[in-house]
């Protein structure tokens, strides 16, 4: 009887060491895998429309007029650096090229990227997808069926960065910068830096989505320019309305919208004039913000209380140095100036194309529900509320340092 347990017992646990084996049964080597690193999507006219092979309808099918142009930037196994460049600029190490750049077109961004399977020998993947740009042809028709497609994609992660190109997006595959051999991760790593110095916040496509969703919320995201041949500008932020972009503000309206929303660090140097003193630079090194909404005359009233923190730069074209509170006192008063009609010009602008990038509805829906259920029944009744609210601003910085001074 015990030689029948033990060898049942022996039997089962061959069974079940050879579940354990299976592990492995699908794996796929790295170095089989079509690796998508960065995605440029652009307008396409209906006539590329012959450019597409026919993979995923038969031809002379009738199809909606609209086309992409789907620039994809795919890793080169055993070319992506993991060291120290050893040859030119935007190469790997023997001197060629880390990325193969593909370009396919399709009706939407699924058709296209099956376009572009049938191209490429090994299955592709996206999930090491890093960035993805959009032109502002593309921002501007919507981008609910994109968002839509990248939500459903369990490979695409959420801190993938959506970003909006002054100019065609699938330059921006083709650019090659001295500082990094891979454009993609050169793009990347551009924005992520710049919320270290305080210079972006960290919105990645997973925050605009949410921004998008939420009824007292618009969404924004980089706006990124072209500066001569290898290099990329953080020209400003791209905000939307409707799910559509509706404008874009300037780099200095990034450094507003950050102090509205008290984001630190600070990071953002300002040049100021400032009276009987000439100019002065000032840094911002660390930023607070109060936000109060109230229901006035039946109608939301936004209060803003911002205080900054900073230190003097640089102060030059002045006959005199900075010597005494009294010129301290004087600057400040300067920058709280034209810093406060800065942030009123931002707000205006965002209030005349109706995109409340800010939030300020969230404050009401959170503090006021009654308000908000008796008056917003869709997203789109908050944003036409929007462009007419009072928002008041109060504004005070405090200079920590002055540097040296002459005695």
């Amino acid at each position: 009887m015990g030689n029948i347990r033990a060898r049942w017992a022996l039997g089962l646990l061959g069974m079940t060491l050879a579940l354990h084996l299976t592990g492995c049964w699908d794996q796929v080597e790295i170095e089989n895998r079509a690796l998508v690193l960065g995605l440029a999507i652009d307008e396409a006219p209906p006539d590329t429309a012959k450019l597409e092979p026919v993979v995923s309808h038969q031809k002379n099918e009738p199809l909606p007029k609209k086309m992409l142009r789907v620039t994809a930037q795919i890793a080169v196994p055993g070319r992506v650096p993991l060291g120290p460049s050893t040859g030119g600029a935007g190469s790997g190490g023997d001197g060629e090229s880390p990325v193969w750049v593909v370009q396919v077109y399709g009706h939407s961004l699924d058709e296209a990227l099956n376009n572009l399977q049938q191209q490429i020998a090994d299955p592709r993947y996206l999930i090491h997808l890093r960035v993805i740009v959009i032109s502002k042809g593309i921002a501007r028709e919507g981008l609910d069926e994109l968002n839509d497609y990248l939500r459903r994609n369990p490979e695409v992660r959420r801190r993938t960065w959506l970003l909006v190109s002054e100019s065609e997006a699938a330059e921006l595959m083709k650019v090659a910068p001295p500082l990094e051999r891979v454009p993609t991760l050169y793009l990347q790593a551009m924005v992520e830096k710049s919320i270290m110095m305080g210079k972006f916040p960290a919105n990645y496509i997973g925050e605009f989505w949410v921004e998008e969703s939420n009824w007292g919320q618009d969404g924004y995201l980089p706006y990124i320019a072209i500066q001569g041949k290898e290099n990329v500008l953080i020209k400003g932020l791209a905000y939307f309305s409707g799910g559509r972009l509706a404008g874009t503000g300037t780099a200095v309206d990034i450094g507003a919208y950050m102090a509205v929303k008290g984001y630190n660090p600070g990071g953002y140097s300002a040049l100021i004039r400032v009276p009987d003193l000439g100019y002065a630079m000032i840094k911002i090194t660390e930023r607070h913000a109060k936000t109060d909404v109230r229901i006035v005359d039946g109608k939301p009233q936004v209060n803003l209380k911002i205080h900054v923190e900073g230190i003097l730069d640089e102060h030059f074209d002045s006959g005199r140095n900075v010597s005494s509170e009294t010129d301290i006192d004087v600057i400040e008063e300067a920058f709280e100036h034209n810093a406060t009609k800065l942030i009123q010009k931002f707000c205006k602008q965002t209030q005349r194309h109706r995109s409340d990038i800010f939030g300020f509805g969230e404050y009401v829906r959170a503090y006021h529900p009654g308000f908000w259920k008796s008056n917003i029944r869709q997203k789109s009744d908050w944003e036409q509320m929007y462009a007419d609210i009072p928002i008041s601003i109060k504004l005070a910085i405090s200079i920590r340092r002055t540097g040296l001074k002459t005695n």
